[in-house]
């Protein structure tokens, strides 16, 4: 099925969008900056393999131009490592000429950035091949392939996510938790579901759901966590798994943003603390078919049988797309037995300690949720290796093993890597992964891993916090 479509003016060059839709894109985004005349510059960034923005700085009088024509940058700038250099020995960079992708617009448009002192709007963009195909290696790419998968078969995955995240005062030699602004104290200690936590940080969140209401992020429901500082905020469930990945990208970037105008950091990788646990991304899906039914309902508790297999398949793709759900160095260290993170490989109806829960609750509801990824991930991946792993199972017909019960952790159960170089292997091994992401996709994420691998190696853990405290 070709989604793509010529754009006219531009022979040769296609999108995923209709003619109509390009048009209303366009003109929506020129009356968005004709209505905000305070912004005087713009911001166009795409996400790397890492996660990380990547783009331009433009001035607004030049903002119709890149609206219109998209800009262009080298393919090889969406397969840095975390530090932001080239991988030594990509085919993107020298062999290749490092020629130039073409870089448009999504439908997301622009969207205030609140964490900046002046008025400045970003515009999301997703990159194209020279002669208009998608460039498979974009994460949003990656995603969106997945998605034409699942649309090919009458489906529409609905997706939410909750997001744990760390608040640090990083200015001396150790990190700690921040001077609560209220109080003018400073609380060394865990704070599960605490109202006094989340108090002691109102200011900072209530500036926080301010900005999410400004860039159109559906914030819901906030909490204190188990970590020394940390907090959980959940997204609202979307149909629009793309939009889902957009919101929790742009979320990362305005919580460590608006952190930073409060006076201390926020981090989300995965483990900034030893003796405290570490921060997950836990993400909750179902799948409406063609008339809107969510084809895990059965009426009743346990789900129905495509529910079972896209378990089944989730669960046969884990080890293989542990390199996503944990793609650092630190992300290891929260991948520990008895430390809030899933170690076995699993499935159980409302159980935390298995990898994937089916949580209890309105039969209408029923989903899955997946509970292996770290902070630290790109959510564009994060989401492809999901719902593509469980539609493979969907589409094999596979089934599970039987449901634990009780401590995942005290049970003999197949384990996920415990290494990032386990990780690497199991990823670049798999037959599976092929199934998810493109031949070229996968080759970058190696050698991007591969390249931070070796070079990690060389820090200190100390080092290693302070790369992670910031970038991911």
């Amino acid at each position: 099925m070709d989604l793509t479509h010529e754009r006219p003016g531009l022979p040769g060059l296609r999108f995923p969008y209709g003619h109509g839709l390009i048009r209303r894109m366009t003109m929506n985004m020129k009356n968005w900056l004709r209505k905000h005349p305070e912004v005087r510059t713009i911001r166009v960034a795409a996400a790397d393999l890492n996660g990380q923005p990547r783009g331009k700085r433009i001035p607004t009088r030049f903002a119709d131009k890149v609206v219109e024509d998209g800009t262009r940058f080298p393919m090889s700038v969406l397969n840095l490592d975390i530090w932001g250099e080239d991988i030594e020995d990509s085919p993107l960079v020298f062999e290749s000429g490092d020629r130039d992708g073409v870089l448009k617009p999504t439908e997301r448009g622009f969207t205030p950035m609140p964490w900046l002192s002046s008025a400045t709007a970003l515009l999301p963009i997703w990159m194209f091949r020279e002669d208009g195909r998608p460039y498979e290696a974009d994460p949003r790419q990656a995603l969106r392939a997945v998605l034409d998968r699942y649309k090919a078969r009458g489906l529409t995955p609905v997706v939410a996510v909750e997001l744990e995240f760390f608040l640090i005062d990083d200015s001396g030699r150790n990190l700690q938790i921040p001077i609560s602004p209220r109080s003018g104290k400073r609380r060394k200690a865990a704070e599960t579901l605490s109202i006094r936590a989340l108090d002691s940080f109102d200011s900072f969140f209530t500036d926080l759901y301010d900005a999410c209401e400004e860039m159109d992020i559906p914030a819901d429901t906030a909490i204190s966590e188990a970590g020394l500082g940390q907090f959980e905020i959940n997204l609202m469930h979307c149909d629009d798994a793309l939009r889902a990945a957009d919101d929790a990208w742009l979320f990362k970037m305005l919580v460590k943003g608006l952190a930073r105008s409060h006076g201390f950091a926020a981090s989300f990788m995965a483990k900034p603390y030893e003796d405290y646990a570490g921060s997950g991304l836990h993400t909750h899906f179902s799948v409406l078919d063609q008339d809107g039914n969510n084809i895990f309902d059965d009426g009743g508790p346990k789900g129905t049988d495509t529910l079972r297999h896209a378990v089944a398949g989730c669960l046969n793709a884990m080890a293989d797309s542990t390199l996503v759900f944990a793609p650092h160095w630190n992300s290891y260290d929260r991948m520990v037995p008895g430390a809030h993170a899933p170690t076995g490989i699993s499935w159980a109806y409302e159980n935390r300690t298995a990898a994937i829960r089916i949580p209890s609750g309105n039969h209408k509801a029923r989903r899955i949720e997946h509970r292996l990824a770290g902070g630290d991930v790109n959510p564009y991946l994060m989401l492809a290796a999901i719902l593509g792993a469980a539609l493979t199972g969907i589409e094999d017909g596979i089934e599970p093993p039987d449901p634990i019960t009780g401590n995942a952790y005290a049970l003999d159960l197949p384990q996920v890597p415990n290494t990032w170089g386990a990780a690497i292997d199991a990823f670049e091994q798999s037959e599976i992964i092929k199934r998810i992401y493109s031949e070229e996709l996968i080759r970058n994420f190696i050698l991007t891993k591969r390249q931070e691998l070796h070079y990690m190696a060389e820090l200190t853990p100390t080092e290693r916090v302070e790369i992670y405290l910031d970038t991911v």
